[in-house]
């Protein structure tokens, strides 16, 4: 088929889905307004990137933005495989073909899923040179993204992650509107079931209304692609069982310590022959796609950053849920990672941090004007002896460090959110 067939046929489907999305759930995230950047928007597959894209096209529109002078190609679109540098190329040239006058006007281009494309950034940096026209790219990796970025797109863009809803997303995602002040006991009663409901469903928006064993299926299903698509093939892995069993390894210690040193001697002891640079690599590559995270330690000696073991989060709970049977134990750990995923989407420097005595402090933040504070979480306040271990902890960091500190419990979490 011809490109500029092709790009007919693309520009109907964009136009029709426009028409059908009446139920868009608004984004907290947006896009920087900085004028001559492109824009990037990163994250893991399934956490709405694309409808983060068609936010910004409606808002186009909106403004009065003619549908003419918007491109929007999803380049997971498996008519459009094999897809190189050049034939995308040749599609934008198309558009630009079938709208002559969009070269005296401003026109918009969203590129969905770029890093299916290799080479890419080398044509979308002669199409911002030479085109007058605003650039949107979305990527499921993040090391790939940043790499390229860092070799052909310095200084030329900005990056937006998009992460799985947050609690006020997944309320408006369900059409739920509370009146959270004056905070009465009826408003806190609802929000505290409401906020226990989200820590087990998760935050991926095509799950949200879904029944418990469709969820669970789903997001096992997510599980599966990201292992295949954005791990295996992307990095050529070729013992496929032992980075599944590091990933389920990883999701079943959500908000807990891990060590490749431990890791490395278990496989071992299961036969398993590896050498522990390549589960650093492993680790890596996980990262890469967005399904868990490793929290190094705070401390100025390298030494003990390197020593001591990372805390795990994921990026989901209720992507945990599905691959656990710990229900109600649990609960804690996954308020923590709902306070990492938190701090994250608030764009901080994590670190998690040990006093001299050992004792552990969740999180050590540094805010994007350098600004640092401690945060304990404590899912179970009303239990004097955790609060009080809790507290112990905060106030030898804040005295070691010079740094202020808080406890975060449930109730504080929902009536005032995360402050720094």
């Amino acid at each position: 088929m011809k490109t500029n067939d092709i790009i007919q046929i693309l520009l109907s489907e964009f136009s029709q889905k426009l028409g059908r999305l009446d139920d868009l759930v608004q984004r907290e995230e947006q896009f920087p307004t900085a004028p001559n950047k492109i824009k990037v928007a990163i994250g893991m597959r399934r956490v709405g990137k694309t409808y983060f894209l068609y936010q910004q096209i409606l808002k186009l529109l909106k403004e009065g933005v003619a549908i003419s002078r918007i491109l929007y190609v999803n380049f997971e679109d498996d008519r459009l495989f094999p897809m190189t540098s050049k034939g995308l190329a040749e599609l934008i040239e198309a558009f630009y073909a079938l709208y002559p006058e969009n070269h005296d006007q401003r026109c918009y281009l969203f590129l969905d899923e770029i890093q299916n494309i290799q080479d890419w950034p080398m044509t979308i940096r002669r199409f911002q040179d030479s085109l007058n026209a605003e650039i949107y790219l979305t990527g499921s990796s993040a090391k790939l993204l940043s790499k390229e970025i860092a070799s052909s797109l310095r200084g030329r863009s900005l990056c937006s992650e998009i992460w799985p809803y947050s609690f006020l997303e997944f309320l408006r995602a369900k059409n739920i509107e509370l009146e959270l002040k004056p905070f009465s006991t009826k408003t806190k009663n609802l929000l505290f079931k409401l906020f226990s409901q989200y820590l087990s469903e998760g935050g991926f928006p095509e799950v949200t209304n879904y029944e418990q064993d469709e969820r669970q299926k789903t997001l096992q299903e997510y599980i599966d692609v990201v292992i295949y698509r954005d791990i295996i093939e992307r990095h050529s892995i070729k013992n496929t069982t032992l980075i599944k069993y590091m990933i389920m390894s990883l999701i079943h210690n959500v908000s807990k310590p891990f060590a490749i040193n431990k890791f490395y001697n278990d496989i071992k002891s299961q036969g398993y022959k590896i050498n522990k640079d390549t589960l650093y690599d492993y680790t890596n590559h996980i990262e890469d796609a967005y399904l868990a995270f490793c929290v190094p330690l705070g401390d100025k000696s390298i030494r003990r950053i390197n020593t001591n073991p990372k805390k795990i989060y994921c990026i989901d709970t209720g992507l945990v849920r599905a691959v656990t049977l710990d229900y109600e134990s649990g609960l804690g750990k996954l308020f923590e990672n709902i306070i990492y995923l938190e701090l994250r989407r608030m764009g901080y420097q994590i670190n998690y941090y040990l006093t001299k005595e050992r004792y552990e402090v969740d999180f050590l933040v540094r805010s994007p004007q350098g600004k640092r504070k401690l945060f304990q979480v404590a899912w179970d306040s009303s239990n004097p002896d955790t609060l009080l271990r809790e507290e112990r902890a905060l106030k030898v960091a804040m005295s070691e460090l010079g740094i202020e500190g808080e406890i975060i419990t449930l109730n504080s979490y929902l009536q005032h959110g995360i402050k720094i």
